[in-house]
């Protein structure tokens, strides 16, 4: 699932591409992208409007048109939001929804899996999009601090690797950078959150933010699905220490990598530099 270094590899890629492009028409192949608007109402929401913004917020990314409206997309799993010349590439096999520009430049939402979203907003209004409504505190917020990740930590029983993915406490914080984080910070996953001391929260917070920063600087993780908006993969994945890797040898301490259920997620650590 891209998490916040590849939406927002996919924001910075698109912006340049599709901001100022007059739209002309849409087309809704896969109806149930569409959460809170049907097909014509999409279609006369964009028709001879153009985007303005791209943001994001956790891993949900928000166009903003020269409207008071908004698209907010949630790529969930598979999916994949790219600019292309429609003329000159042919139409995906999974494709959910084409956006067409005047230039015939199009913008166009891949999802092999079908669980992405798509809800039209107006004004600030994201009440009804419950995940970003209850949204915590961005990893490279100026909020995020030391303070804030104890307050989310403290008096939890659950594990710490539970707690972080939690995005009511943490927003765009996902599984790989979640293991990443704890393996730099040196603490066990299944370890009880409001046990950590201080030591160990400091280490946490300094982790999580250098591991994001780092994967937006390399454009995100691409395992299988993941590209950016110009088609292209990441390349984070060359850096990982042990997502993904059970069996592999830790680059750090030479022991072999483990992997555990946390949450019904697959956690990878070291049991040496992590004990």
């Amino acid at each position: 699932m891209p998490e916040l270094p590849e939406v927002e590899t996919v924001r910075r890629t698109l912006e340049h591409k599709i901001l100022g492009h007059k739209i002309q028409k849409t087309n809704v192949l896969y109806p149930r992208l569409l959460q809170n608007v049907d097909e014509t109402e999409l279609a006369d929401a964009l028709k001879g409007r153009y985007f303005t913004k791209l943001a994001r917020k956790g891993k949900y990314l928000i166009t903003h048109l020269d409207s008071d409206a908004k698209l907010v997309i949630h790529l969930r799993m598979t999916g994949q939001l790219t600019a292309t010349q429609g003329l000159e590439t042919p139409l995906e096999k999974h494709t959910s929804l084409q956006i067409h520009f005047e230039d015939e430049l199009e913008l166009r939402l891949v999802d092999q899996r079908k669980f992405a979203t798509l809800h039209l907003v107006y004004n600030s209004e994201f009440v009804g999009i419950k995940g970003l409504a209850q949204m915590g505190v961005e990893p490279l917020d100026e909020s995020f601090t030391p303070q804030y990740l104890k307050e989310q930590l403290e008096g939890r029983r659950a594990a710490v690797k539970s707690v972080l993915l939690d995005q009511r406490r943490i927003g765009g914080l996902g599984n790989i950078y979640a293991d990443e984080s704890l393996f730099r910070s040196g603490i066990f996953p299944g370890k009880p959150a409001g046990s950590l001391t201080i030591n160990e929260i400091q280490k946490l917070h300094t982790a999580i933010e250098n591991v994001i920063s780092e994967a937006i600087r390399h454009r995100g993780t691409s395992f299988r699905d993941y590209v950016d908006g110009d088609g292209q993969q990441g390349s984070f994945q060359a850096r990982l220490q042990v997502y993904g890797k059970e069996g592999d040898v830790c680059q750090v301490c030479g022991q072999i990598i483990a992997r555990m259920k946390i949450a019904g997620r697959s956690s990878y650590y070291c049991a040496d530099c992590q004990g």
